[in-house]
Parts: C-alpha cells; sequence; structure tokens
C-alpha cells in the first residue's frame, strides 16, 4: 500500500456498458503467495514460484525472508526464484523487519523466527501497530520464545529472541484463525517431536497442505462436529517445490459478479482457487441461480483449481447463514451489489467481523448502497439487501474509506446499473488487484 493518505485521492466512475465478454487471469493469492515465500526460505536449494501476488504486502515478507538468509530473484512478472536456506539454518537479521500493512506476513514471520535461535524486532506501519498480536506471542511463548520489548497490548514494534530447541506443544486455539495456527506450526518445524494445534472450528488450511507438498510430516484428523486437530512432526527437511499460485477467489468475486449481472455477459475466469474453505460466495451465487460452470478441475502447488465460465443471470435472493461467513469473509460487499440485481431479499447473517476490517466494512457497504438507490436494512449484525430485479439506479458517489474491496464492489456495481457509479479514491486498489482496471477494461467495462 503506498500509504494511501499521502497520495491524493483519485476519483473514479464507472459507466453502464452493454455485455462483458472474455478471459481473464486475476492475481495470485495471497495467502498462498506469502507462504510460497516462506517455503523458499525454509526449504534447501532453489524454489520457484509463478503467478505470485507482486503487491505490496508479499513484496514486504519476501524482504524478511531476504533479512533471514534466502536469496530471491523476481524473473518476470510474478514468476519469482528462492534460494533458501533450510530449517535451522536462518540468519539473524541485521535490520528491523519492517511489514507495513502485511497482518498475516508479520505473524507468520513471528512463527518462522520464532522457532530458530536469533533475535529479530518486527514493525509495520500505523495501521499494524494498532494490530493486536499477543495470541500469536502466547503459544510462542509456550514453546519458548522471549518477547524481549512490545508496545502496550502485545503490539509492534515487537522483538523476539527464538527458542534454541523449539517445546513441541499441544495448543487449542482460542479463535478459528489460520495466522495463529501457522505461527504455532511454523515454529514447531524446528521443533524436535510432535507438536498439536486443535481447533474448534476449522480456519484456512493452506499452511497444511503447502507443508504437506513440500514434504513435512503432517496429518489433519476432524475434532468435534466443526474442528481440527493438526499434528506436525518437527525437524523435516523440506525440498523444494515449484509453486504455481493459485487465482485469488476474493479477486476473482469481481468480475465474476460483474459477468453475473451485465446482460448478455459471458466470460471465462482462469485458475481460481476452488478450496472449500475459501469458496463461500461461489455457493451462495450457485444458490441464487448464477450460471456459473466449473472447466479443467486441477491441483496446482497442492490447492484444486478450476478456471470458472460465468454467464449474465437472473438471480434470486437467498439466506446466507452465519457459518458461511468464514469462507467469504471478504466477499460480502460484492455479493451486496449482486443482492441488488436479484429478485427478493437476501439476507447475510452474522458479519460482525465485517466491522473490524481494514473499514468498517458493513458501515461502508450500508451507505454505498442507500447513495445508489438500493433498498437495504441492517438488523444487529445482518444485512438485508431488497434486489431490484435486475434494475438498480445508480448515479451515486460512494465512500471508500480508503477500503480496497468497497471500491472495486462498487465499480462492478456501475457495469450494469441505469446510470454511472462513482467511488471517491480508487488509489488503494492497487494493494490487492493492481491491474484490476486494464482487465476489467479488456473485458468491455468503461471505467472513467
Amino acid at each position: 500500500m503506498s500509504h494511501a493518505h499521502s497520495t491524493p485521492p483519485r476519483p473514479l466512475s464507472s459507466h453502464p456498458v452493454a455485455r462483458l465478454n472474455g478471459r481473464l487471469r486475476v492475481p495470485g493469492d495471497k495467502s498462498i503467495s506469502h507462504r510460497a515465500m516462506i517455503f523458499g526460505l525454509l526449504s534447501v536449494g532453489q524454489t520457484t514460484v509463478e503467478g505470485l501476488l507482486e503487491g505490496e504486502d508479499v513484496l514486504r515478507t519476501a524482504e524478511a525472508c531476504k533479512a533471514l538468509g534466502a536469496l530471491i530473484e523476481r524473473q518476470g512478472e510474478g514468476r519469482w526464484s528462492i534460494q533458501g536456506v533450510g530449517i535451522g539454518g536462518l540468519r539473524e537479521p541485521s535490520h528491523v523487519l519492517d511489514f507495513g500493512n502485511a497482518g498475516t506476513g508479520s505473524r507468520l514471520m513471528m512463527g518462522v523466527a520464532g522457532g530458530h535461535p536469533i533475535v529479530s524486532r518486527f514493525d509495520g506501519d500505523a495501521s499494524l501497530r494498532k494490530r493486536p498480536m499477543r495470541r500469536i506471542l502466547d503459544p510462542l511463548v509456550q514453546m519458548g520464545v522471549e518477547v524481549l520489548e512490545q508496545a502496550e497490548g502485545g503490539r509492534c514494534p515487537i522483538t523476539l529472541r527464538g527458542a534454541a530447541v523449539p517445546n513441541p506443544i499441544t495448543y487449542t486455539t482460542p479463535v478459528a484463525s489460520a495466522q495463529i495456527k501457522s505461527a504455532i506450526l511454523l515454529a514447531a518445524l524446528n521443533a524436535p517431536g510432535l507438536t498439536t494445534v486443535i481447533e474448534n472450528e476449522a480456519s484456512r488450511d493452506h499452511t497444511e497442505k503447502m507443508l504437506a507438498y513440500f514434504g513435512a510430516e503432517i496429518s489433519v484428523e476432524p475434532e468435534g462436529s466443526h474442528g481440527r486437530k493438526i499434528m506436525l512432526n518437527g525437524q523435516p527437511e523440506l525440498r523444494p517445490m515449484p509453486v504455481v499460485v493459485p487465482a485469488d477467489p476474493s479477486s476473482a468475486a469481481f468480475p465474476i459478479v460483474a459477468a453475473l449481472i451485465t446482460p448478455g455477459s459471458d466470460v471465462i475466469v482462469e485458475g481460481v482457487m476452488m478450496n472449500p474453505l475459501r469458496t463461500g460466495l461461489l455457493t451462495t451465487l450457485l444458490e441464487m441461480g448464477a450460471d456459473i460452470v466449473e472447466l479443467d478441475r486441477r491441483i496446482e502447488g497442492g490447492e484444486d483449481v478450476a478456471d470458472l465460465r460465468v454467464r449474465a443471470s437472473g438471480l434470486k435472493g437467498v439466506d446466507v447463514s452465519a457459518e458461511r461467513a468464514p469462507s467469504m469473509i471478504d466477499e460480502y460487499p460484492v455479493l451486496a451489489v449482486a443482492a441488488a440485481f436479484a429478485e427478493g431479499v437476501t439476507r447475510m447473517n452474522g458479519l460482525q467481523e465485517l466491522r473490524v476490517k481494514e473499514s468498517d466494512r458493513l458501515a461502508a457497504v450500508a451507505a454505498g448502497l442507500a447513495a445508489n438507490g438500493i433498498a437495504f436494512e441492517i438488523e444487529g449484525d445482518d444485512l438485508l439487501v431488497e434486489g431490484g430485479q435486475g434494475e438498480v439506479k445508480g448515479g451515486g458517489m460512494v465512500a471508500t474509506h480508503l477500503d480496497h474491496r468497497i471500491a472495486m464492489s462498487f465499480l462492478v456495481l456501475g457495469c450494469a446499473a441505469r446510470n454511472a457509479v462513482g467511488v471517491d479514491d480508487e488509489t488503494m486498489i492497487a494493494t490487492s488487484f493492481p491491474t484490476f482496471k486494464p482487465m476489467m477494461a479488456a473485458l468491455g467495462a468503461h471505467f472513467a
């Protein structure tokens, strides 16, 4: 993120178009991109990565991996090579590891560094410094990590002295969090013996899948009705593997919804990650009657992917259960846009998590709907959107609050509304989807 506050805002409008047509591949998944760098560092030899998301957050993780001893080279668009040092081979960084705005990168790397007998200092921008790290530090301390410095409430800047020999632990995570789980597993790679993480509610499993793909001894069993028990044998020798980063389902959501609501559209989105813990939006759109067909399902980088053919569809309102929220938490703003064109009411239950994202996303979505003549209600943490049966007035200007997903969602709305829809700032779209404008324009969208 090129500190969005310092750049003057750039308003952008999306104008109605007749149809969207063509093929595209959206940027690589951010979660897999971070982990590809980290597993490259922890393997001995050369890991090649294709389709890496070259956003600010991932590049900060790459810089941290370099500071810990990896040789990293960019070889072309999305193509990178990482010469790793292996588990146990990390060197002590000579400077602060600055993660900018990257919550995932900073938390995962605390696990990596904590599993090695080195001192490392973690910091980031004002927004990262507000985020609590206590939940990551607690299990690491049990594993033998010393917290030498931390700001109030376990926040950055944080200095850690890693464990010479990390203790294998059994740990039940207090909340479903892939970041807590991953930090423990990454620290446990250098621990002798078996480390067990128990989740009462399953969180995203990219770390487990990638550990197995790189050759770690890891097993996953169901725990209770919704949970998982993950067991990792420490001190494996990870072998470098080629990683093709699947297309990010959260980014794919924007062209998918745009094609569904713009009459006459026919679009193919290539290589989308189909991990069931990430496809809540697709499941919901199919329930609404979306014409989305899976083509060429395959495995890339340890993950299921498929090409998706999306055609304009008459959608119906549905009730989206709160249980689905973890698998689509970033997709609610663009689902609200799809719901505006559906027949009947779409009810999205249990959105409290949206109030603590980059902005209060629930309030921002509601204001954007209101500005464009779309009927909605908020009941507690539920959002109800009343569809206009394919007719949406548009014509509004939407306050993005520096939130890239709000900006892209309402630009999608403008493709199919009767009148152009404006957003007050497009600068932060570059954080997660730098190619959004040219890709949408190639399909026929009209932004000005």
